[in-house]
């Protein structure tokens, strides 16, 4: 038991070391050799953790699922019980907070791997739908509490999910002014918040 321990949080220190290395020369330039001159131990060191450099990938995902998961539970309620709470989360999906815990460029150079690497690709699957669960799970409490009596909220979950998802990458990728990001934000929190329907 306390080997395991041991070797798990090994393998957590080298995900993380992998996560900043990518952040410093892009997630695509790293190998196994230079991730283990970051740390400081043998490139045989780390091969005895992991033999490949697409199992850190996956590691490595798991790694941004619980950054996400985080910021989501830190920055929330964990019961969504008034209209006011409602509108505060899906603003909070909104912000650009997301980038202080996860590295944007990191992010969607994972995210481009998936295209090409069939265990990255179910990896990604897997963590879009433990977020899709999480953001279900504040939807549902909202209901459960009164707040909105839409009935189909596996419907609803898809459409927000997939406005946040799409948003993110737009306004990170093709909008720099801050002033036009708000703008744009208030767009899609509008439109979501004209979806609920508020008891």
């Amino acid at each position: 038991m306390g080997r395991k321990n041991l070797s798990d949080q090994r393998k957590k220190e080298i995900v993380i070391a992998f996560y900043e290395v990518s952040k410093s020369i892009g997630l695509e330039n790293v190998s196994i050799a230079n991730l283990a001159n970051h740390m400081g131990i043998s490139k045989g060191l780390v091969m005895h953790y992991y033999e490949t450099k697409e199992q850190i990938l996956e590691d490595l995902n798991t790694y941004i699922l619980e950054a996400y998961i985080d910021f989501i539970n830190n920055s929330t309620p964990n019961k969504i019980d008034s209209k006011a709470s409602l509108e505060n989360f899906i603003r909070k999906m909104f912000t650009r907070e997301w980038s202080e815990y996860v590295d944007d460029g990191v992010f969607y150079s994972l995210y481009a791997m998936l295209f090409r690497n069939k265990n990255v690709s179910e990896s990604f699957k897997t963590f879009s739908n433990i977020l899709r669960e999480v953001l279900k799970s504040k939807l549902n409490s909202a209901k459960s509490h009164g707040v909105i009596t839409n009935s189909n909220i596996d419907e609803l979950n898809e459409i927000i999910f997939a406005m946040i998802d799409g948003s993110y990458f737009y306004l990170s990728t093709q909008v720099t002014n801050h002033e036009i990001c708000t703008k744009q934000s208030n767009i899609y929190i509008n439109h979501i918040l004209s979806l609920f329907r508020f008891s």
